[in-house]
């Protein structure tokens, strides 16, 4: 072990120091499903910026700093004990809000968001303070409805954009702060399953909404 770390320390030391960086500092994670559909689609890869809420020990989900709370309207990234995965989601309700939806429609503590029509099967959601675009189909799915509830202390209710294709917190259930890894701002570089892994050139370094 001796000999090893005396032939080898440079690159010992550089690729622990990697590994750290990405567990507690930034790293990517790869888009598997369409359950975010259109801000995200199969094939991206997107950016994590772990520090955005909490400071952490890394490989580890003890928080030793907290920066500050995800906001309505984030693209987050967590490890989801419920579905057993990491899952990418947006946030829709904070603690304390009590939120509902009728046929796709959201209403935040009383207050029916606005929508607007885009083209195919996607709208406009005007969340307060952000908008993005979301699609439903107009076969909407049995979780397109539900009676209002309220988030709990210290969990967050988050929805796929791909309203009726998504396993959200309609599925799983609320979602703990301390299971949140991270907000994506942007895709890093996708590829296109259909078509031979090809790069898809336009969705390199794109914004998030």
């Amino acid at each position: 072990m001796k000999k090893l770390w005396a032939e080898h320390r440079g690159f010992i030391v550089f690729f622990a120091l990697m590994f750290c960086f990405r567990s507690a500092i930034a790293d990517w994670s790869d888009v598997p499903s369409g359950s975010m559909k259109p801000t995200l689609v199969e094939g991206d890869r997107i950016s994590i910026n772990k520090m955005a809420y909490d400071l952490r020990i890394p490989f580890t989900h003890i928080s030793l700093y907290k920066i500050a709370d995800p906001v309505r309207g984030d693209i987050v990234v967590f490890d989801s004990e419920a579905a057993g995965k990491r899952l990418v989601k947006r946030v829709i309700g904070l603690p304390g809000d009590t939120i509902a939806m009728e046929n796709n429609r959201l209403q935040i503590n009383g207050k029916k968001v606005d929508y607007q029509p885009l083209p195919v099967d996607d709208q406009l959601e005007l969340l307060p303070g952000k908008s993005h675009s979301l699609r439903v189909n107009s076969n909407s799915s049995r979780y397109a409805t539900f009676d209002p509830v309220t988030v709990p202390a210290g969990r967050y209710l988050m929805l796929g954009d791909n309203r009726d294709n998504s396993a959200d917190s309609r599925v799983i259930g609320f979602v703990p702060r301390n299971e949140i890894v991270g907000r994506s701002r942007g895709v890093v570089l996708s590829v296109d399953y259909d078509n031979y892994f090809l790069p898809r050139s336009e969705r390199f370094f794109k914004d998030l909404k």
